[in-house]
């Protein structure tokens, strides 16, 4: 026997009076039109097919159902005169109720907007931690501007104008030079790079004594010093 013959045979088959209850039983659950077939197997084969045809018909001679035919397809749906309804006073106590809720909803997605946005600014706000370490580091940072002032709240000399443009005179001359020279030697280095294998470079570099630039020449060169401007040194006044 397979299995789904033996499922079939589990389920029990329904006749008369049984049989019309259990089909006025799901159509008025369901509340939406059914032919006999799809009413025979939905309700699994508890209520034959050619039977279920039949109680249809005579539950709507009863004016449990209402019948409608549609070219060749008849459906039924069971009378909304039949379906239970509530009293006009219990409606009205239950549309006092939907709009009391309606309200408290409306009031309680208020008051959590409201505190989603508190949460947002509570989490935007530094920590104690955060805001004891932002002081300490204020502090270290005055501490170390005044002993830049010291000098010169003890009577230290100024450097005049004279100086100034003297030392901007400096820098760009020799900053000039460096870049003059750093640009022969790349010209000239491309051109050893390009007779000697790779793995001689560092040997070369080593033998003659080259000496490249460390990470502070690096950053001097990247800085806002270096930038191409007449007088880099220049403060503000």
């Amino acid at each position: 026997m397979s299995l789904s013959t033996k499922t079939k045979s589990d389920v029990k088959v329904l006749k008369g009076q049984e049989a019309e209850n259990k089909v006025l039983e799901y159509v008025r659950k369901m509340n939406r039109p059914y032919g006999a077939v799809d009413v025979a197997a939905n309700l699994k084969g508890a209520v034959a097919k050619t039977a279920t045809q039949k109680i249809l018909v005579a539950l709507a001679e009863k004016g449990e159902l209402v019948q409608k035919t549609y070219g060749k397809m008849t459906f039924f749906v069971v009378s909304q005169d039949k379906l239970d309804t509530l009293p006009k006073e219990t409606i009205t106590v239950l549309e006092e109720e939907y709009k009391q809720l309606d309200e408290e909803n409306k009031e309680s997605i208020a008051q959590i907007k409201a505190l989603n946005n508190e949460l947002v600014k509570l989490k935007s706000t530094p920590s104690d931690t955060e805001v004891e370490k932002e002081i300490a580091n204020l502090k270290a940072e005055i501490t170390k501007r005044n002993e830049v002032l010291q000098p010169l709240r003890l009577g230290a000399p100024l450097v005049s104008a004279e100086d100034i443009a003297k030392m901007d005179a400096e820098w760009l001359k020799w900053r000039t030079e460096w870049i003059r020279r750093k640009k022969i030697y790349n010209s000239l280095w491309q051109l050893v790079m390009d007779a000697v294998p790779p793995q001689d470079i560092e040997i070369l570099v080593e033998d003659l004594g080259i000496e490249l630039d460390t990470s502070e020449h690096t950053a001097l060169e990247k800085s806002a010093l270096f930038a191409v401007s007449k007088n880099p040194l220049k403060r503000k006044r």
